[in-house]
């Protein structure tokens, strides 16, 4: 018995000397961290609190489903608070301090600019999951939003097109900063390509938090009243659309007379808006709410009951966007690319994610390229309902792949891969 006793204590003490000897991050180990970068205050978190809300139910949703390698996802969710230098900050934070494994997040393109040479410099991963301005390839960036080719070059085509009102001369308006800038240059070229007159384009830029639209709405009637057909293309961010389109409808500018179509108003943005005297006005994304299958289905019913269980204000009349869904297909494809590498090392799941596929709530299965980190996705155009959704007018037949260096900047011939 005795020698029993002390064999037991032997063990224990052993076990007792392990533990203590163990590396401080032994329980850590247990968990793969993910990083969530996203302004949960300030100008864009009308936009933004949506996305990590989401980034946390698919945390939650891979993990009821056995984790990634065996492991539990753990969240490190962070607030750069609309502050484009701190989302630097917070980047360095996150890869460096924290050790996470991958990083979903940012919305405008400055913030994007200001992380890149971080992710860069620490070979961290950030998946990007906003439609952008192009221009731009980072080997540590994957970017699940549209290029300009998968949202603002069909839009402007179907406002051209005899079924889109066959406008002549465009307003490009948009809040000032390198997203706006970029994309108007491109459609600019774009439009110019198409025989369109300088003298029927007319660009205006506001600031971030503008809320004042009553002259450039002024402005526009004025410009729309040369008798040709005329149509606004917004790249107006963050809480500026409620003061734009509330200008909109007390002006009653109507979609009749001069269509808007938006490339950062989904449904998100529309909750704080009367919508009524908006119908028929348009927005171009990748996926939209009201689509009709039994993926979306899903995602919908999922996001409401993750949203009404976590307190999310409002939640009974939460609502899916474009980005959302970019979201949760960045969290999906990096999972099984991780698999794929056994890995959560950059390098090994940066091979590993291309040409990974996913089965998307907008009912398309979606193709991570495999030389130029875009996504394949489709394009579809929607009309303002009352109710603050979208029905569809125009879409692909299937996804296009995207053109990050748009062959309408002189210089991009060729340039499509890293």
């Amino acid at each position: 018995m005795q020698s029993r006793r002390s064999f037991i204590k032997v063990c224990i003490l052993s076990a007792s000397i392990a533990a203590m000897g163990a590396p401080s991050g032994a329980l850590a180990a247990d968990t793969i961290k993910v990083g969530v970068l996203h302004s949960l205050s300030g100008t864009m978190a009308i936009s933004e609190t949506a996305l990590k809300n989401t980034a946390l139910m698919t945390i939650e949703e891979i993990n009821a489903s056995g984790g990634v390698l065996g492991k539990k996802l753990e969240p490190v969710v962070v607030d750069p608070a609309s502050d484009w230098p701190l989302f630097a900050e917070k980047a360095r934070q996150l890869i460096a301090q924290d050790k996470v494994a991958a990083v979903f997040g940012c919305w405008t393109s400055v913030s994007r600019k200001s992380v890149n040479p971080v992710f860069k410099e620490l070979n961290g991963l950030l998946f990007y999951p906003v439609q952008y301005e192009g221009e731009e390839l980072e080997k540590n960036v994957f970017y699940t939003g549209a290029a300009p080719n998968q949202q603002a070059i069909p839009a402007v085509e179907y406002l051209m097109s005899e079924e889109g009102g066959g406008a002549k001369r465009f307003v490009l308006l948009g809040t000032d900063y390198v997203y706006p800038r970029t994309t108007n240059k491109i459609l600019r070229a774009f439009l110019k390509n198409k025989g369109v007159a300088e003298a029927d384009i007319l660009e205006t830029y506001t600031p971030f938090g503008h809320s004042d639209y009553q002259t450039i709405i002024a402005d526009i009637k004025k410009f729309a009243s040369a008798g040709k057909k005329t149509a606004v293309i917004s790249t107006i961010n963050g809480d500026s659309n409620v003061p734009f389109y509330k200008e909109l409808g007390n002006a009653g500018l109507k979609a009749t007379d001069v269509p808007v179509v938006a490339f950062s108003v989904g449904e998100e943005e529309l909750r704080g808006v009367d919508t009524k005297p908006l119908l028929g006005h348009l927005a171009s994304w990748n996926y939209f709410m009201s689509l009709k299958n039994s993926q979306n289905e899903t995602f919908i019913g999922k996001y409401k009951a993750w949203a009404k269980k976590n307190g999310v204000p409002n939640a009974d009349t939460v609502v899916t966007n474009d980005p959302m869904e970019a979201t949760y297909v960045g969290l999906h494809i990096w999972k099984q690319a991780v698999e794929k590498a056994g890995s959560t090392d950059t390098d090994k799941v940066i091979a590993a994610l291309s040409g990974q596929t996913f089965k998307s709530p907008s009912g398309f299965t979606l193709t991570m390229d495999k030389t130029n980190h875009h996504l394949h996705k489709p394009v579809f155009i929607g009309e303002v309902r009352a109710d603050g959704q979208f029905d569809v007018v125009w879409k692909t037949k299937a996804p296009i792949r995207a053109q990050p260096w748009s062959p309408f900047i002189p210089g991009n011939e060729g340039k499509q891969g890293l």
